[in-house]
């Protein structure tokens, strides 16, 4: 079935997320004891909720889309190219262009999305966002009412599994295992808290962003069995 689908129908993406505050201390109250609710279960008694607090960023509840990266393959002439780019910003910006490039170029039958982990985190998260941000939700992220083979959606993490759910294969792990250069070779994402709260540099969390969205394609060429991309097939746009 892998084999059989067009690259050029596939959307390859991957996002980076905050907690919506830098400091536990600027939440009101009340959604101080939300989260303290909320994480109880990850934390138990290891760490307080004000400590537990920069991993927020993982539940949409409370956390903020700072960048959505995306990537497409073309072919011209036989030619094999893959163009990244990038959405960053405010998160109802970012949120609204995501959704204009679904509508405008992703939105018929036979386009699919694709992440890692996405069915868990990726492809919810974006569209929790949506709707919390009061974003009607575009076709594609829309899975009310559809059956299972009805959902346009390709998870590597999922396709890795091959039918075994017992375990989680980070993305850094099946890139080594697979021989594709690593994305993790500046930061990963644990360090996405700090650098963008306190060295403030979005750019390098977009580059990071855009790196896994190339593993992520290279994941899905190596699953189908087909050569993985070069620098120069790769152009960022």
């Amino acid at each position: 079935m892998i084999h059989k689908l067009n690259l050029e129908n596939i959307l390859f993406l991957d996002i980076e997320t905050i907690p919506e505050t830098q400091h536990f201390s600027d939440l009101e109250k009340s959604k101080q004891e939300l989260w303290e609710q909320k994480s109880q279960y990850q934390r138990k008694d290891e760490f307080t909720a004000e400590e537990f607090y920069p991993r927020a960023g993982i539940w949409a509840e409370f956390g903020n889309i700072i960048c959505i990266s995306v990537g497409y393959f073309t072919f011209q002439d036989d030619k094999r190219t893959f163009r990244t780019t990038s959405f960053s910003g405010e998160e109802i910006k970012i949120l609204k262009d995501f959704k204009t490039l679904l509508i405008s170029h992703f939105s018929q039958a036979k386009h699919l999305l694709c992440a890692h982990n996405g069915k868990e985190f990726d492809f919810p998260y974006i569209a929790r966002r949506m709707i919390i941000n009061a974003i009607e939700l575009p076709y594609k992220l829309n899975l009310f009412g559809k059956k299972p083979w009805e959902v346009p959606h390709l998870d590597t993490l999922d396709l890795w599994k091959f039918g075994d759910y017992k375990s989680y294969t980070s993305l850094k792990l099946l890139t080594n295992v697979l021989g594709i250069p690593s994305p993790k070779d500046d930061i990963d994402g644990s360090e996405v808290y700090r650098v963008y709260y306190e060295e403030e540099n979005i750019d390098r969390i977009i580059t990071y962003c855009e790196k896994d969205t190339i593993a992520v394609a290279q994941i899905f060429l190596r699953l189908r069995g087909d050569d993985i991309l070069t620098s120069e097939e790769i152009i960022h746009i």
